[in-house]
């Protein structure tokens, strides 16, 4: 077997009075993410680790923020296209091991209705997706509250 691993990192700025998507859920939170698409930094970071396996570049090559098809996107279709790329090259994802650094909300209820989410979205089991959450003790932006960050690890096999 042909196996890749590939590794992606995303991160946007809290806004507040703004819809906050993350893992395909609206969370219930004051803020949002600021950004050109729905700003799902976890389902971004999915991609870029997907993309990357793959050597087919980054999530901003793919779909770039200068073109208005992607403007307020939800990221699930992204990742839906992501995977048609991926597979086109003769892929399918392994697992995928992701992590979430946010101070506010906390995120432990909302974490089995995401891995329910992208599990349907990527067509793959939901024990085969690992969501995990930190804060970053107060520190820096994620500490301020002035963002959110995410960071993903995927394995795909041809």
């Amino acid at each position: 077997m042909n196996f890749k691993i590939g590794i992606g990192y995303d991160v946007h700025a809290l806004q507040e009075g703004l819809d906050f998507w993350l893992g395909g859920v609206k969370i219930e939170h004051n803020k949002g993410c600021l950004a050109y698409s729905d700003g799902d930094v976890l389902i971004h970071a999915i991609c870029d680790a997907l993309l990357g396996a793959a050597n087919l570049r980054d999530i901003g090559y793919n779909f770039p923020d200068t073109d208005n098809k992607y403007k307020g996107i939800d990221s699930c279709i992204l990742l839906q296209k992501s995977l048609e790329l991926i597979k086109d090259k003769g892929y399918k994802i392994v697992n995928v091991d992701s992590v979430i650094l946010l101070q506010t909300p906390k995120l432990k209820d909302y974490i089995p209705l995401m891995k329910q989410k992208l599990a349907s979205v990527m067509k793959i089991d939901i024990e085969d997706i690992s969501i995990k959450a930190s804060t970053t003790e107060k520190l820096g932006f994620v500490g301020r509250e002035e963002g959110i960050a995410a960071q993903a690890v995927v394995l795909i096999t041809k």
